[in-house]
């Protein structure tokens, strides 16, 4: 394979994984903007988008696109379900105490899912096979399309929700000021929910699109989350675009690591991406933008 269709190659690789990063990395900010914590069950969110999707296939023999849909509303339904179960009862609770607590909410999410879904690796088909299409010498797998479509409808989408819809706008006010937002007659509560509901969804879909390409388990979502946290990061916890820039970077830069210096130094990209931004850049890219300003 010659340089350039090297470089191409392990671009599509990059852009591919790195849509699935920025999905999750908008799931980390929205929660942020409305808590101040991190949620550490985004990642697992995404490892049951794909289980779910699997588990859907497999036993009610319905189609792929039925399955995931199927899946990821269930995981929308999950989220709510936890703010309302178990974020909710706490009463003004700090975002340490949040952060720390979404850590224990992601260790029941694993186990649960071990339990009830078991240990064996899922997949499925990809959504329009797995004839590769031939880009300038480059093979590009369908899935890998899917999964760019996916990722730029879902920005679109999540961008529509904050600026065009009254319950988004919403949610704005709330991030910008909570008490002024109470005042304006906003239910800080509900934006909350919307918030979890949001991130629940944005793991459900990411975890659906990626699973064609690569294998799932009940163990997979720990490195998944890290990544998305990376990405997150990258671009600057809070703003929306940044997360899928950073996802987009945090995936180029993996793939021409495992490309070009070794496919067993592909993983410490992120850990040193998240390194240098703690480091060097706290804030991030972009991370001087406000989600109200998206």
């Amino acid at each position: 394979m010659d340089p350039q269709t090297q470089l191409l190659q392990l671009l599509f690789a990059g852009v591919s994984t790195g849509s699935i990063y920025g999905i999750i990395a908008v799931g980390f900010n929205v929660i942020f903007k409305s808590t101040g914590a991190i949620n550490f069950t985004q990642g697992e969110w995404v490892m049951i988008g794909g289980m779910l999707s699997a588990f859907f296939f497999v036993s009610f023999d319905s189609p792929i696109w039925v399955a995931c849909a199927a899946a990821v509303l269930c995981i929308g339904v999950l989220g709510v379900l936890s703010e309302r179960f178990v974020i909710e009862p706490l009463r003004n609770p700090s975002p340490v105490t949040l952060t720390l607590v979404t850590i224990g909410l992601a260790i029941v999410t694993k186990s649960g899912v071990m339990l009830t879904l078991g240990k064996n690796p899922a997949g499925y088909p990809g959504f329009s096979g797995e004839t590769p299409i031939m880009i300038a010498g480059a093979s590009l797998h369908p899935q890998t399309v899917w999964i760019i479509v996916v990722a730029a409808l879902f920005m679109l989408a999540v961008h529509f929700f904050f600026e065009r819809t009254l319950t988004g706008k919403a949610m704005r006010a709330a991030a910008a000021d909570r008490e002024v937002a109470v005042l304006m007659g906003v239910r800080v509560r509900h934006a909350t929910m919307m918030a979890f509901a949001i991130a629940a969804l944005a793991g459900g879909v990411a975890g659906a699109i990626i699973t064609p390409l690569t294998f799932t388990s009940y163990d997979h979502g720990t490195v998944l989350g890290f990544k998305g946290f990376s990405a997150a990061m990258l671009g600057g916890v809070g703003n929306l675009y940044g997360a899928m820039v950073g996802g987009l970077l945090l995936g180029i830069l993996e793939s021409l690591a495992g490309g070009y210096i070794s496919s067993q130094f592909k993983d410490a990209v992120a850990f040193m991406v998240l390194l240098g931004i703690l480091f060097f850049r706290p804030t991030g890219l972009f991370g001087h933008k406000e989600i109200e300003k998206v």
